[in-house]
């Protein structure tokens, strides 16, 4: 479909949310001239707040009044530009209306999500749809899962450059300094409350192969659990289980699938958390993996939630601005391969990995999408950012400061 006709290049959808503000402005600092950005939410005076507090390169961007309740608007929005990237969630709430109009009318779609059930149901509703009208769906641009998803496919990259074999046993370990929203709560909340309501999701989510393009073809048999605490045997670094393993995990097996199974059909992908070293690091990360087991635990029961709620940010809210340029995030991801060479993958960057992080991995998304076509993968439909973007999102984060390198360990 041409969208080349179009009024707008990209629209932020949610761009006055606290995620969405970030992410206007990276674009006013980073989207070349005469690029036609609009900006878009349910209330123009809120929209017209945002785009006063940016520089002056965007004053003159559209305002665009649209919610997700109002099919119409959100019709039109997703007519009128050729990139959408929205940030409003939680997604599985609000996001499936625009990415059924995103595919309708041909437009390349972006978000935040990192949701099992809401990318499950999007790619069943609206996959062969994107992919008749070529559109790009893309998934979980952020924190949510680029750094996992661009370091295992340069990981097979590298692999298949040396004719080393197929990726087997991958495992990624996560550090980072960084805070939390109240919208990232919000969506963690409505997560657990659906799974505890439903055994369908429940089983949904147990499946680590749940975002696979055809289930009929992955293993039967279950990925290894990452247990924790363990002693991580490469540096002595203890890790516990990563929070985001259980969606990024998936979003790696589907890039893996969407390729013809291409990094091999051995994987078996994983991720954790690091902690510390040493003696003192087996008693932090067991006092770590507690607590997380029971923050898990507390907002899901009635009343430790309500007592939560009150002393956790509300929605619309986050880290200052001084946490988010404090912050950082390193993603280690070791390989085996078939024929038992290893290597090992980078990808890390400054700010608080959430936001101001997640702010440039989202804005280079949108940049890529409206910039690059004739460079990107040829794939249309609902896919992930190796699958959709590949080497030029890892190219263009390079650019912003990002860290993405490989080294053949052996």
């Amino acid at each position: 479909m041409d969208t080349s006709s179009r009024e707008h290049d990209i629209v932020l959808y949610g761009a006055t949310g606290f995620v969405g503000r970030l992410i206007a402005g990276y674009l006013a600092e980073h989207a070349p001239v005469g690029l036609r950005v609009g900006l878009a939410g349910r209330s123009r005076s809120r929209l017209e707040a945002v785009r006063s507090q940016l520089p002056a390169t965007a004053h003159g961007w559209a305002l665009i009044e649209a919610g997700s309740e109002d099919a119409d608007s959100i019709a039109a929005l997703a007519a009128g530009t050729r990139v959408l990237f929205t940030t409003v969630g939680p997604y599985a709430k609000h996001g499936l209306p625009v990415v059924g109009a995103c595919a309708r009318a041909g437009t390349h779609y972006a978000d935040l999500a990192g949701e099992v059930s809401f990318v499950r149901e999007a790619i069943d509703r609206f996959d062969a749809l994107a992919r008749a009208n070529g559109a790009r769906v893309v998934h979980s641009c952020g924190y949510d899962s680029v750094p996992s998803d661009l370091a295992v496919l340069l990981l097979h990259q590298a692999a298949e450059a040396d004719d080393a074999g197929g990726l087997v046993e991958v495992q990624l370990v996560a550090t980072a300094k960084a805070g939390i929203s109240g919208g990232t709560l919000e969506s963690m909340r409505g997560q657990l409350d659906a799974m505890r309501s439903s055994t369908a999701l429940r089983s949904l989510a147990a499946d680590p192969y749940a975002l696979s393009p055809d289930r009929t073809k992955e293993p039967t048999i279950q990925q290894p659990p990452d247990a924790g605490p363990v002693r991580h045997s490469d540096d002595g670094t203890w890790t516990v289980p990563f929070i985001m393993a259980p969606f990024n995990t998936r979003i790696v097996r589907r890039s893996n699938a969407l390729q013809g199974w291409a990094y091999g059909r051995s994987l078996q992908y994983g991720e954790v958390m690091g902690v510390a070293r040493g003696p003192a690091g087996a008693v932090i990360a067991r006092a770590v993996a507690l607590g997380l087991r029971a923050f898990t635990a507390a907002i899901t029961f009635a009343p430790t939630r309500r007592v939560f709620d009150r002393c956790l940010p509300p929605p619309g809210t986050g880290p200052s601005t001084k946490t988010q340029r404090a912050g950082w995030f390193h993603s280690q991801v070791t390989a085996c391969t078939e024929d038992g060479h290893r290597y090992q993958a980078i990808a890390a960057g400054p700010g608080d990995p959430g936001y101001a992080a997640t702010a440039v991995m989202a804005g280079e998304t949108a940049l890529a999408l409206a910039l690059d076509g004739d460079r990107l993968p040829a794939a249309q439909g609902s896919l992930t950012p190796a699958t959709a973007l590949g080497n030029v999102l890892v190219q263009r984060l390079r650019a912003a400061g990002h860290t993405y390198e490989v080294t053949k360990l052996g």
